[in-house]
C-alpha cells in the first residue's frame, strides 16, 4: 500500500512539476532571455555590498566591490566603514576560497593556489585599516584579530546565501595567519583552512628559534658571504649614508616616524641577512658580492636589491603602519642577535613602536598569539600549514597537538617564503592536494581512493596564478 501510494504522489508531483515547468517556459519565452538573476545582481542585492568595477576575465567574472563593515563589531551601532573586496567568480555550484594577503587586496584577477587546485571561486578582502580601507576618524584600538576575523565572519554569512558549496580559507604569511585565527575565532564558517608559511610568535620576547635558524641555514660558505656583506655596510656606513642622503633628496624621502636617516639605514642593512633568505635560494648566494674586494656602489646595490633602502622611510612605512601597529599590539615581532655586527651596530633591530608614528598609542598584548597557539595545538580540524625549509619566519610555526584532527604541518625542502603545495616532496603534495580536494568537497573518486591521484582541477593560467610576492622588510611577513 505505502508503494502503491508513493507511486501515485510520485506521478502527481511529476504532472504537477511538468505543468510548472511549462508554464515557466512560456513565462521565461514571453519575459525575454533575462528572466534568470545575473550574479553580479545577487551579490549586489546583498545590503551593504557596491560595485567599483567590474573586470572581464575569460571564464570568470571578477568584481571589485565595497562591503559596508562595523567599525566595532562589539558596538555594530558605532559606525562602519567600506571594506575592499574582490570576488572571481567562477560558477555558485563550485566551491569558494576565502583568501586574504592580510594587508591591501589585489585589484586585478589572481587565484591562490587551493582556488586552481579545486577549481573554484575566489573571494578576496583587504584587511583593515590598510587604506581606503580605514574608518575615518581611525580609532586604532579596533585594529586587531579579533575585529578582522569577524569582518571575514560577515561577509562569509553575507555570501555564503550566494556560494552555498564548500568554503576554505586561506593566505600567505601575514595571510596565514589570518586565515589561522578566522578559524580560531569562528571555526564553523570554513570546511579548511589552508595557511602558507604562517609565522607563529608565542612568547614575543624568546626569539631563540631565530638564531638556531640563521646558525644552520643553507651552508656556512653562503651564511658567511652573508654576514660579511653585512658586516661591510656598517663598516662603510660614512660613504654609503651619503649615498642614502642623496636618493633621499632625489626621491623625496623623509624619516620622521623611524628618527632620522641613520636609524632607517641601520634597519635596513640589519634587514639584509633575513631579507636574503626570505626572498631567494641558496642558488642566489652566487649572486652575492665579495664583501672584501665589493666597491660601495656593488655593497650599496645589493643591499638596495635585497633590503630596500625606501622600506624605513616615511613614504615607505606609510603603507604598512597598521602592519606594524599589528605587530606591536598582538603579532610580535623577532629580534635576533648578529655577533658578527659587535661593535657596528647602534640600535639593533629596532621594535614595531619605531615604525608607527608615536601620536597612535599602542600596548602589547601577549595573551594573544597564547591564545591562538593554544587553540590550534588543542582544536586544529581539518587545516594544512605550509612552510618552506629556508624562510626565516618559519622558525616559529604553528604545532600541532593530540587533540587535532586531520591536520598537517607539511615544509618544503629548500623553499624559501613563496613555499607552497607544488613544492613539497611528491608524496606530501599528494596528500596536501587530496585533502584541500576532499575539504571542499570536489574529491574525484580516484583521489579519494588513491591521494597519489589527486591533481589539481583547474587548468593553470600564467596570469591567474602569477604570486604578488612583494620585496618586504624583515619585520613584515
Amino acid at each position: 500500500m505505502r508503494k502503491t501510494l508513493g507511486w501515485l504522489l510520485s506521478l502527481v508531483v511529476l504532472i504537477g512539476t511538468m505543468g510548472a515547468a511549462g508554464f515557466t517556459a512560456q513565462a521565461a519565452t514571453a519575459a525575454g532571455p533575462a528572466a534568470a538573476t545575473d550574479i553580479k545582481d545577487q551579490i549586489l542585492g546583498i545590503p551593504g555590498m557596491s560595485l567599483i568595477e567590474e573586470k572581464p576575465y575569460p571564464g570568470y567574472r571578477f568584481f571589485v566591490l565595497n562591503y559596508e563593515q562595523p567599525v566595532d563589531h562589539r558596538q555594530p551601532g558605532k559606525g562602519t566603514f567600506k571594506q575592499r573586496l574582490t570576488l572571481l567568480h567562477k560558477d555558485v555550484s563550485r566551491p569558494t576560497v576565502f583568501y586574504t594577503s592580510g594587508y591591501n587586496v589585489n585589484t586585478s584577477p589572481r587565484r591562490s593556489e587551493p582556488t586552481t587546485i579545486v577549481d573554484g571561486n575566489q573571494v578576496s578582502l583587504e584587511y583593515r585599516f590598510f587604506t581606503p580601507s580605514r574608518p575615518d576618524p581611525a580609532n586604532w584600538a579596533n585594529l586587531d584579530i579579533w575585529q578582522a576575523a569577524s569582518d571575514q565572519h560577515r561577509i562569509f554569512t553575507a555570501l555564503k546565501k550566494i556560494y552555498t558549496k564548500n568554503w576554505l580559507a586561506t593566505g600567505g604569511s601575514k595571510g596565514g595567519m589570518t586565515a589561522t585565527y578566522f578559524e580560531r575565532f569562528y571555526p564553523r564558517d570554513m570546511d579548511g583552512v589552508v595557511a602558507y608559511v604562517a609565522p607563529n610568535d608565542v612568547v614575543n620576547n624568546e626569539d631563540s628559534a631565530y638564531d638556531r635558524f640563521f646558525a644552520k641555514v643553507g651552508t656556512k660558505e653562503c651564511r658567511d658571504k652573508l654576514n660579511a656583506v653585512q658586516r661591510e655596510a656598517l663598516v662603510r656606513r660614512e660613504p654609503l649614508e651619503a649615498k642614502y642622503a642623496t636618493a633621499a633628496a632625489e626621491n623625496g624621502w623623509t624619516f620622521t616616524t623611524v628618527g632620522d636617516l641613520d636609524k632607517a639605514y641601520e634597519a635596513v642593512v640589519l634587514d639584509y641577512v633575513w631579507a636574503f633568505w626570505q626572498y631567494s635560494l641558496l642558488s642566489d648566494c652566487a649572486s652575492v658580492p665579495a664583501a672584501a674586494t665589493a666597491s660601495d656602489q656593488e655593497i650599496w646595490d645589493t643591499v638596495d636589491a635585497i633590503s630596500g633602502f625606501s622600506a624605513y622611510t616615511d613614504q615607505g612605512l606609510q603603507t604598512y603602519t597598521p602592519y606594524y601597529y599589528q605587530a606591536g599590539t598582538q603579532l610580535g615581532s623577532p629580534d635576533i642577535k648578529q655577533p658578527h655586527l659587535a661593535g657596528l651596530s647602534r640600535y639593533g633591530y629596532q621594535p614595531p613602536r619605531n615604525f608607527v608614528p608615536r601620536d597612535i598609542p599602542m600596548t602589547f598584548q601577549p595573551a594573544a598569539m597564547r591564545d591562538v597557539d593554544n587553540w590550534v595545538r588543542k582544536n586544529a580540524n581539518q587545516m594544512l600549514f605550509v612552510y618552506g625549509q629556508n624562510d626565516p619566519w618559519g622558525a616559529e610555526p604553528f604545532h600541532l597537538g593530540y587533540g587535532v584532527r586531520d591536520s598537517y604541518v607539511m615544509i618544503a625542502p629548500g623553499a624559501n617564503h613563496g613555499a607552497n603545495v607544488a613544492k613539497l616532496l611528491d608524496e606530501e603534495k599528494a596528500l596536501a592536494t587530496a585533502k584541500i580536494l576532499q575539504w571542499a568537497g570536489v574529491a574525484p573518486a580516484a583521489a579519494l581512493a588513491d591521494a597519489r591521484r589527486a591533481t589539481p582541477l583547474a587548468a593553470p593560467d600564467a596570469q591567474l596564478d602569477q604570486r604578488d610576492l612583494e620585496r618586504e622588510p624583515q619585520l613584515r611577513p
